[in-house]
């Protein structure tokens, strides 16, 4: 078996079968076959696709190119939660302990930022001590004691998807739903959770630009799923606008927490609120969503879930004492607040500009060339459908340095404005089961 053979067979959009895919995932991890080779392979894979069989032998290929987790010795329903990657997505950080003081176990694996999107991991090492390294028996013990613990992906789980990853992202590469599918579910899989739900943002500010491409994904990863016997269910979501109103690692766990201590912005409430409730309908530990969500509120009202939420930070070595005092965290030297300028409401904000104006303040992802700065950021004061005058706030920026008036107006330029009345966007836009 050649390389550039299934390069050209799926060129020719003909289906790669399940030895062919096992050979290039095997060759690559190994080192045997080249980034050039494997590059134009996914390229190929952009433009021709994969079918489902296509899909599951190449998600299988990622999974059995590592170490698996085994959550057997998990005491209870483990549960985990992914979101394809949106501007202001914080959701993990409210919704892990949320869920986890509903007596199901969160046994979660996160990553970090891909391009403009914000990543779990690099939010959570803005509290001081964080570890996100545990031995596999520490992990188990931590969600056998306290239901929840997070960590990011094992060097040895996964690793194919693990060199892939970073390879799309270099290649232009990275919106390819069998790709994203595939990706994501190989961690799932390999992590061992039984039910999954997942987040599947679409609009401005997500990989996937409208509802169509957003549906295909899910049933992809939904598909995937159920050949892995997995409880797997899709929440697609609208990333047009940013959610909530922090983007920024420090500023969005403030947020998170507000939210856990019942002031959290109405949008991301509403997230959190309904992939907690599908996931303990999923867990069957509520019979319907209004009966999940009615325990998910009070688990918030009587501060249960921001309880969870510290015994899981002091147990991974983080400082908890900054969730009463938020000067603990990362603070950024300069804070502008900027006006509208104008009258009438706020027609659109385009997030993929918020996430890429905030990697320009220092918040994206850490790479060789550059160190992420967990203080900066942007707060979005006014969302679409708004009423605004000239001089109200309709953002905030956080920088370590002076900015000029240049740059601040180039934040405001991310904002539209209509003299009509705008009608407010739908938060979930459908459910794929």
């Amino acid at each position: 078996m050649r390389m550039v053979d299934l390069i050209i067979k799926k060129r020719e959009n003909k289906p790669l079968n399940e030895k062919e895919i096992n050979f290039f995932i095997q060759g690559y991890t190994n080192g045997e076959v080249p980034d050039y080779q494997i590059s134009s392979l996914l390229m190929a894979i952009c433009f021709q696709g994969m079918n489902e069989d296509e899909r599951y032998y190449l998600t299988k290929a990622m999974v059995e190119s590592g170490e698996t987790l085994d959550l057997t010795n998990v005491l209870g329903k483990t549960v985990d939660k992914h979101s394809t990657g949106g501007v202001g997505d914080k959701t993990t950080l409210a919704l892990a302990p949320l869920i986890a003081s509903c007596n199901v176990k969160l046994a979660k694996m996160s990553g970090r930022g891909l391009g403009h999107t914000g990543g779990t991991l690099d939010k959570l090492e803005a509290i001081s001590g964080f570890n996100i390294e545990l031995s596999d028996e520490e992990f188990i013990k931590q969600v056998n004691d306290l239901g929840i613990a997070i960590i990011g992906q094992t060097k040895d789980m996964c690793p194919a998807d693990k060199k892939l990853y970073a390879l799309r992202d270099v290649t232009g590469t990275v919106e390819s739903i069998p790709l994203i599918a595939s990706s994501i579910m190989s961690k799932k899989i390999a992590a061992g959770a039984k039910t999954i739900v997942l987040d599947v943002k679409v609009g401005s500010g997500a990989f996937m630009k409208d509802l169509a491409s957003a549906r295909k994904l899910s049933l992809a990863m939904v598909d995937i799923g159920k050949r892995f016997k997995r409880n797997v269910s899709a929440l697609i979501t609208n990333m047009d606008e940013p959610l909530g109103e922090a983007v920024g690692n420090s500023l969005e766990v403030i947020e998170a927490i507000e939210t856990l201590k019942g002031r959290g912005p109405k949008d991301f409430t509403e997230l959190v609120l309904n992939l907690g409730a599908h996931i303990l309908v999923n867990a069957k530990e509520a019979e319907t969503l209004n009966e999940a969500m009615g325990i998910l509120k009070n688990q918030i009202d009587n501060k249960q879930a921001l309880a969870k939420f510290k015994e899981f930070i002091k147990a991974q070595g983080g400082d908890f004492s900054f969730i009463d005092d938020y000067a603990k965290l990362p603070q950024a030297k300069y804070h502008y607040l900027v006006k509208a300028n104008t009258k009438g409401y706020v027609k659109a904000i385009n997030a993929l500009d918020v996430g890429n104006y905030c990697m320009k303040l220092g918040a994206g992802r850490q790479t060789k060339d550059s160190i992420i700065d967990l203080a900066v950021g942007v707060k979005i004061k006014r969302k679409i459908g708004d009423a605004v005058d000239h001089d109200t706030v309709i953002g905030e920026i956080y920088s370590n340095q002076e900015l000029p008036e240049i740059r601040i107006n180039e934040f405001r330029q991310i904002f539209s404005f209509s003299a009509e009345l705008v009608e407010r966007r739908q938060l979930i836009l459908d459910i794929v089961k």
